[in-house]
């Protein structure tokens, strides 16, 4: 075990060494910054802007400006806002927690509704549940997520008056109440991404579960009259995760992408609305920090899905 985790943490040093080249070479390559703007202006003399510019090592040669990036980013120095003008750690750590939150329980509720309803579908195929199922998945999968938060905010908001379509961070309550406000602010955001995944989770693990449960030892565990209960749960459930675990981790980029959009419908102030703004402003160190932060996050998320690849067969470590 010791030894698959050291494989797969020099793997994720190097992913993480090539994505910090690739993010800054895109970046640096990019035409104009925020100085560029400032040289608009009249009243700020050309000086000064050069002078800001050498501050920043914005003139130093590429390669330099790499290293010194990458070597501060390791330090936890990730520059500073020139729009915010504050330290871009700050911003972006006041922002991290909102994104997660709505991410992590948007797939937690995803895999809380596709495992069940894609194992049920498999194991009662061609049934009208499967055909519910199927066209449930099939339409939730071709509505982004942009479109169905419109219309959670159209029904629920707007025409019903259910749910505030602004998530607001300065709650003015405290104790249960502030719980019940943040809860009812979040259900929509956390909705709208958990059901545009779960749409694809759901055929995914009922084509695993179709999979495993025509195998001969699922057979085999039948003629003994185990109950359906006990075979799924221990015969087919653990087979038939495998590849849904791989389609989970392969899917995180996504899960990110999505959240970004949702950010914006709803007003979450996550890291999402931040980098969008940001990108506006033409501010690269905060650019740049967010990207290799959503980095970092997605290939520590398929480091935990190659460690749950070894709780589910440990026979992958051998191979």
């Amino acid at each position: 075990m010791t030894r698959f985790l050291l494989r797969r943490l020099a793997t994720a040093a190097i992913s993480i060494l090539g994505v910090s080249i690739v993010i800054f070479t895109v970046l640096a390559l990019a035409p104009g910054d925020v100085f560029n703007e400032m040289a608009s202006n009249a009243a700020i003399p050309p000086e000064v802007i050069e002078s800001l510019r050498e501050q920043y090592g914005l003139n130093d040669p590429v390669l330099q400006r790499y290293f010194s990036w990458l070597i501060a980013m390791l330090r936890g120095d990730w520059g500073f806002s020139f729009i915010s003008r504050v330290d871009v750690s700050t911003l972006v750590l006041q922002r991290l927690p909102a994104t997660l939150l709505v991410v992590g329980l948007a797939q937690i509720l995803a895999l809380a509704i596709a495992l069940p309803a894609g194992t049920y579908s498999a194991m009662r195929p061609y049934t009208l549940f499967d055909q519910v199922v199927s066209t449930l998945t099939f339409v939730g999968f071709s509505l982004p997520t942009f479109f169905s938060g419109m219309l959670f905010i159209l029904l629920f908001s707007v025409t019903l008056g259910w749910l505030p379509f602004i998530y607001r961070s300065d709650l003015e309550a405290s104790g249960f109440a502030w719980v019940w406000a943040q809860f009812r602010q979040s259900i929509m955001p956390i909705t709208v991404l958990a059901l545009f995944q779960a749409a694809s989770w759901t055929r995914y693990v009922r084509s695993a579960v179709l999979d495993v449960i025509q195998l001969d030892y699922v057979t085999t565990a039948r003629s003994k009259g185990l109950p359906d209960r006990v075979i799924v749960v221990k015969h087919v459930l653990r087979n038939a995760l495998i590849p849904v675990v791989t389609m989970v981790a392969l899917e995180i980029p996504i899960v990110f992408g999505g959240a970004i959009v949702t950010e914006q419908i709803f007003r979450i102030p996550g890291i999402g609305s931040l980098l969008i703004s940001s990108i506006m402003a033409n501010d690269t160190p905060v650019i740049m920090a967010i990207a290799f932060v959503l980095s970092v996050l997605v290939i520590l998320f398929n480091l935990v899905a190659d460690l749950l690849y070894r709780l589910l067969d440990p026979r992958i470590a051998t191979r």
